[in-house]
C-alpha cells in the first residue's frame, strides 16, 4: 500500500476513514484541494495511457484544465504529482488514515474466522487493485529505468510486506499455518497471491472476472498458509474445476466462463 501502514496505539483517537476532523474548510482550501483532484486524476489517466516518462508537466497541466504555473504550485514534480495519484487510489480518499487503521483491513483483523479474515483479505485487495493496478503497474515499468520510481516501487513493495505480515500473524494466532511456515514466509506467499503483478496477469491479461480472482485467491491462501479442509471454502469446488480445465486445456482455462 502506498500509506505507510501502522497501528493505532491503543487507548488513542483519530478520526476514521471518511470522516473529517477539525475546522470546516474554506472556500480557498476546497478549491485548492478540488485543483489537486483534478491534477492527480488527469495524470493518472495520462501515465496509465501514455507511460510515465512520455508525460509531460504541460500535458498534466492541459488535461486537468489548468496553468502549468498552477501545476508547478500545487505539485513541484512529476514524481509529487504520481505518488499523490497513486496515494489516493489505494486508499480510495484523501484522508490521512494508514492502511492498518482503514475500516476494512480492522474488521478483517478482528474477524475471528480464519477463513473469514482471508477472505475480507482478499476483498480490501481486490478493491485496491480496481482503483490502483494499472497504476502501479506504471511506477513498476518506469522503475527499471527511473530511480526516483525505483524508491517508490521499493517503498509500496516494503508497505505491502508490512500489512501482510500483520494479517499473517493475526491468522496464526486463529488457526495453524501449515507445517514448517513461518509467518514472514506466510506474509511473503500472501504477497505474491495479492500483488498487482498477479491480479493484472489474470484479470488484464488472461481475462479472468473479479469474482473469479477473489475466489481463487481465497482458495489459494486458504489450501498455502493453513491446515484448513478446501470445503471451508465456498469457492473450493470452483477453483478445483478451474485447475482442471487448466490441466486439460490451458488455452480454455484462460477465458472467464462467467
Amino acid at each position: 500500500m502506498s500509506e505507510t501502514p501502522r497501528r493505532r496505539r491503543e487507548g488513542t483517537s483519530g478520526p476514521k476513514s471518511g470522516q473529517k476532523s477539525g475546522p470546516k474548510e474554506d472556500g480557498r482550501t476546497a478549491r485548492a484541494r478540488a485543483t489537486r483532484a483534478r491534477i492527480t486524476t488527469a495524470a493518472a489517466e495520462l501515465f496509465t495511457t501514455s507511460g510515465y516518462t512520455a508525460t509531460s508537466m504541460a500535458a498534466i497541466a492541459a488535461k486537468a484544465g489548468v496553468s502549468e504555473q498552477t501545476l508547478y504550485y500545487a505539485f513541484s514534480t512529476k514524481r509529487a504529482i504520481l505518488t499523490t495519484a497513486l496515494d489516493l487510489a489505494v486508499a480510495g480518499d484523501d484522508e490521512p488514515v494508514p492502511t492498518l487503521d482503514r475500516p476494512w483491513t480492522r474488521d478483517a483483523l478482528a474477524d475471528p474466522d480464519p477463513v473469514g479474515q482471508i477472505r475480507r483479505q482478499v476483498d480490501g485487495a481486490a478493491d485496491i487493485h480496481l482503483r490502483a493496478a494499472a497504476l502501479l503497474d506504471v511506477v513498476r515499468g518506469a522503475a527499471t529505468t527511473d530511480p526516483d520510481l525505483a524508491e517508490v516501487w521499493a517503498t509500496n513493495l516494503r508497505q505491502r510486506l508490512t500489512v501482510q505480515r500483520v494479517f499473517a500473524e493475526a491468522l496464526a494466532e486463529k488457526t495453524p499455518l501449515r507445517a514448517g511456515l513461518t509467518v514472514g514466509t506466510a506474509a511473503d506467499i500472501a504477497l505474491t497471491v495479492l500483488a498487482p503483478e498477479t491480479y493484472n496477469l489474470l484479470v488484464h491479461t488472461r481475462g479472468w472476472s473479479g469474482t473469479r480472482w477473489r475466489d481463487w485467491a481465497v482458495d489459494a491462501l486458504v489450501g498455502m498458509l493453513t491446515t484448513l479442509p478446501a470445503d471451508r471454502t465456498t469457492t473450493g469446488a470452483s477453483s478445483r474445476r478451474d485447475a482442471r480445465r487448466m490441466a486439460d486445456d490451458p488455452e480454455d482455462a484462460g477465458r472467464d466462463n462467467g
